[in-house]
């Protein structure tokens, strides 16, 4: 996990023996779902072992995705709540119960059951979890096939020179020495409060006593205009340094677009592009035409999750915390286990139907289409909302480093 997701902070924090638990125990049945993809295509073990693990196997992960790990984030997230730790196991029974009625009120509006499911038949919880799994897999992967080449292009790189560092370094030390000295004149102004206080509790009578209040009243305001005055300036240096960040990492990227390396990336680049413009028509038709694709769309998807997984983007390392981590740790096990049911659902559409028997007869009698149509839809409004927000990013970016 550390290596997977390069936090080992995030690691080290989690020491709650059932996090770990949890998060191994959904990692492997997952995996074992893939595993049993592959036994259905190579035939390896007979039909009734192969329908029993697949039973077993869906009914563990279920279990774990919608009662376990829903609880284990309610009972930690109510633990970090100091008001609420005494009742924090009740709390979490409340938090549980709510995520239960949105869970199931999620299916009121998709058609993805047939009538004759009972209340309590896997098909009702699959479904349900396919939805949201579904969700998130397009979600990703439409703003991974826009992200990806935006990042590997260097058509989309900033023209960064050395001059536009050295001027942004050379105000931000202007700022940070502004800072130091209105400080130093706090500290100072402070001192002289102090040694008029004592002097003017020497004086006696009525025109001391008139004379201490007025002057400590004028040191006070003036030390809360300077205070302000190094709030500004502070938030100034902290805008100044992750622009200075910003211009340092774009310069690199310059250089490394140079390299051999630097220029496959920029082909992979271009590539992705026009997969991207692909892809959205692909989905716009199927969309407008009510089509199912008949090639799957995990595996594109993967593809470009994968690559946009490469970025070097150390979220939890700005997140977490002692507190936070185990909290973080479980909701990567749901996400994880509801993509890899999700997937399974998408696959089966691209497998040979002497493969599938076993696996729709697992699965149940859901509307297999409705998700690939689902996955389409949000694919396509994932990949236009990041065109348009990497279009303003990159268009302010420039605005912002002229305005600093």
């Amino acid at each position: 996990f550390c290596n997977g997701f390069n936090s080992d902070d995030l690691c080290w924090q989690v020491r709650q023996y059932v996090v770990q638990v949890v998060f191994s125990v959904t990692f492997a049945f997952s995996c074992t779902m893939f595993e049993l993809i592959i036994f259905e295509i190579l035939g390896v073990l007979s039909s009734s072992s192969r329908y029993f693990h697949w039973k077993l196997n869906l009914y563990v992960i279920l279990l774990v995705l919608i009662f376990v790990v829903p609880f284990y984030i309610g009972y930690f997230v109510v633990s970090n709540i100091r008001l609420l730790q005494r009742q924090r196991l009740l709390f979490a029974c409340m938090v549980w119960f709510t995520f239960m009625y949105f869970f199931w009120k999620l299916g009121d509006p998709f058609p993805i059951l047939s009538p004759k499911h009972g209340i309590l038949s896997i098909e009702q919880l699959i479904s349900r979890v396919g939805v949201i799994g579904v969700t998130l897999m397009a979600l990703l992967s439409g703003f991974g096939a826009v992200n990806c080449p935006y990042t590997y292009m260097s058509y989309f790189l900033r023209n960064v020179t050395d001059s536009d560092i050295l001027a942004l370094e050379r105000r931000l030390l202007q700022t940070m020495d502004m800072i130091v000295s209105k400080k130093k004149r706090i500290a100072m102004t402070r001192r002289q409060m102090y040694q008029r206080g004592e002097d003017h509790n020497k004086q006696t009578g009525f025109w001391g006593m008139i004379k201490s209040v007025t002057s400590t009243q004028t040191g006070s305001e003036n030390l809360s205009l300077i205070q302000q005055e190094v709030d500004a300036l502070e938030e100034l240096s902290r805008q100044l340094f992750l622009e200075t960040v910003d211009l340092q990492a774009t310069k690199e990227r310059i250089e490394y677009s140079k390299t051999f390396q630097g220029k496959y990336f920029n082909f992979l680049g271009y590539f992705f592009s026009i997969y991207c413009v692909w892809k959205i028509f692909m989905a716009t038709i199927n969309i407008v035409f009510d089509r199912v694709g008949k090639t799957d769309p995990v595996t594109r998807g993967i593809e470009i999750t994968v690559n946009y997984l490469g970025i070097q983007f150390d979220f939890f390392y700005a997140i977490s915390s002692s507190k936070s981590s185990n909290v973080i740790v479980l909701v990567l096990a749901q996400i994880m286990g509801m993509y890899f049911v999700s997937s399974v659902l998408l696959m089966r559409m691209s497998m040979p139907l002497e493969y599938r028997s076993i696996v729709t007869e697992v699965l149940g009698e859901l509307q297999f289409n409705f998700y690939h149509r689902w996955f389409d839809v949000i694919f396509l409004v994932s990949a236009l909302s990041s065109i348009l927000f990497l279009y303003l990013a990159h268009k302010q970016a420039p605005e912002k480093h002229m305005a600093l």
